[in-house]
């Protein structure tokens, strides 16, 4: 298992189909980063530039806009290239390096998911208590640990599949170097390591899950207890945006990694893989943006800023 890789490069099929359709999707997929790019970006200088946003609420939502620009990085221009080009081939340092990052990026989502959910329950159980126990000194460590956290997982599991020969075939019927296509590609069995990789992101999926899971719980019985509709309405409206990212991230999450060679059709594995790594960070700007005052206002305050600047 600790042989020398025959393979030096890989092939990534993405999306076989005729050239002007690549182009086509070249053309839809460019627009998509560049709104995503933009979309996060707007929400991290929003967060930057007004001081009244450097509460823990907006560090978070800058740092998993941060990590949003970060992940469709790691994806997105490799799979641009592919389209237009006659190879589709990566080597095998980039390939790797490529799934490292990948896998961490995700990693490192899911672990701002549950923090984010974790400062909601506690603004809206404990208002009282909440600036004294979620202090921006705290709220910057929890931060750091989940970056650091969310890069460290995945680093031996993903040192020991390179390890592993690969001595052809070298196509990836994906547009990633995902751990399905790369575990079914090798030339000897490694079902320890497969499964090493499943129980790891089987626990990692379902115990950030359910933290979640019981952190909404915790607050819809505060929530209940409102005696006004309009807080009702108010603490709701502020946990929702938080509820439709992690239905969207989580439900794609665990139909492809709890088990990543059960044999899921490529074309699913496409289109799973493309929603959670492309179309959610595009539309979360648009869902704690669009539901966000403060946000929108910081937005404008920005855009007459610059306005003035420009005129001037």
């Amino acid at each position: 298992m600790s042989g020398v890789n025959a393979v030096t490069e890989f092939i990534l099929l993405s999306f076989p189909c005729s050239r002007e359709v690549q182009v086509f999707f070249f053309m839809l997929f460019s627009v998509s980063y560049i709104l995503t790019l933009m979309g996060n970006g707007a929400i991290v200088c929003a967060v930057k530039l007004d001081h009244r946003l450097h509460t823990p609420m907006y560090i978070l939502l800058a740092n998993f806009s941060f990590l949003e620009i970060c992940y469709i990085n790691t994806t997105v221009p490799n799979m641009l290239s592919n389209f237009l080009s006659e190879t589709k081939t990566i080597s095998f340092t980039a390939c790797f390096l490529q799934f490292y990052f990948f896998c961490s990026m995700g990693t490192t989502e899911t672990f701002f998911l549950p923090l984010m959910s974790f400062d909601r329950c506690l603004a809206i159980c404990q208002p009282l208590h909440y600036p004294t126990i979620m202090s921006r000194h705290l709220c910057m460590n929890l931060v750091a640990l989940c970056w650091v956290t969310g890069f460290l997982c995945y680093l031996v599991p993903i040192y020991l599949i390179t390890q592993l020969p690969f001595c052809g075939p070298n196509t990836i019927d994906h547009f990633v170097c995902d751990p399905g296509p790369l575990l079914s590609l090798s030339c000897v069995a490694a079902p320890g390591i497969e499964l090493s990789y499943s129980i790891l992101s089987t626990l990692i999926i379902f115990i950030t899950f359910f933290f979640i899971l019981g952190s909404y719980t915790l607050v819809l019985r505060a929530v209940l207890r409102v005696p006004s509709a309009a807080g009702r309405h108010k603490a709701f409206s502020t946990c929702s945006s938080h509820l439709v990212v992690v239905s969207l991230f989580y439900g794609t999450l665990m139909v492809m990694y709890i088990s990543p060679a059960s044999g899921n059709p490529a074309g699913i594995q496409k289109i799973v893989t493309l929603f959670y790594s492309s179309v959610t960070p595009l539309v979360n700007p648009l869902i704690y943006s669009l539901r966000n005052k403060d946000i929108k206002a910081a937005l404008r305050k920005i855009q007459v800023c610059t306005k003035i600047s420009q005129s001037e």
